[in-house]
């Protein structure tokens, strides 16, 4: 079991409360994960109608992969130009995709390596699967690469120049704001004609 460190160790009903707010941490992360897995395997399912031949699959799936790390070069271009104008909004932006492109590359990767494996061992399911996995891995780079041009195309724009119009009611006084109108003169007072007691 792991140990608590100690700045959290006050006693030992702290301890257990603490290690069960770690324990539903982690559950909480390890079910995200495969909730965001979900999705793509469900594509995966539907998109395996396209019948290619053996060498058509490695052969696309090379092309695929070539294209996709042509796609994350291209991005990280992109995430030196958002850094270099120093705009935190731009590089967020790019960041994101940049992560996700990171990782449905990693994932065509492995793929790519199981379809190897698949046509090799003569299983035509599996092969069909995992070409699937990188056909839509490379359709979901190409959509990322496009957001992430526009994260710094967009942006770039909207923080350009502004010019702005006023216009003036007709009825305004034509007084010269700059000239000012000195103040009435200082009223003495006479002084009082009999005294008070």
């Amino acid at each position: 079991m792991p140990t608590v460190p100690k700045f959290f160790q006050q006693d030992g009903a702290n301890e257990m409360t603490i290690r069960t707010i770690l324990a539903a941490i982690a559950f909480l992360a390890i079910s995200s994960t495969a909730a965001a897995q979900q999705p793509f395997e469900q594509e995966v399912q539907a998109s395996k109608t396209e019948k290619l031949s053996a060498q058509e699959m490695l052969k696309s799936s090379s092309d695929y992969l070539a294209q996709m790390r042509r796609a994350l070069k291209l991005v990280l271009g992109k995430l030196e130009e958002a850094r270099a104008s120093k705009d935190v909004v731009k590089l967020n932006c790019v960041n994101e995709k940049l992560t996700n492109i990171k990782g449905l590359l990693r994932i065509s990767e492995q793929a790519d390596v199981s379809l190897q494996e698949a046509i090799a061992k003569r299983e035509e399911q599996q092969a069909a699967h995992e070409y699937a996995k990188v056909n839509i891995a490379r359709q979901k780079i190409d959509q990322l690469k496009a957001e992430a041009e526009q994260c710094v195309g967009m942006l770039a724009f909207e923080t350009g120049e502004t010019q702005v119009t006023v216009e003036e009611p007709q009825d305004l006084p034509q007084l010269d704001p700059t000239q000012t109108v000195p103040p009435p003169p200082i009223v003495s007072r006479p002084p009082p004609a009999s005294p008070t007691s």
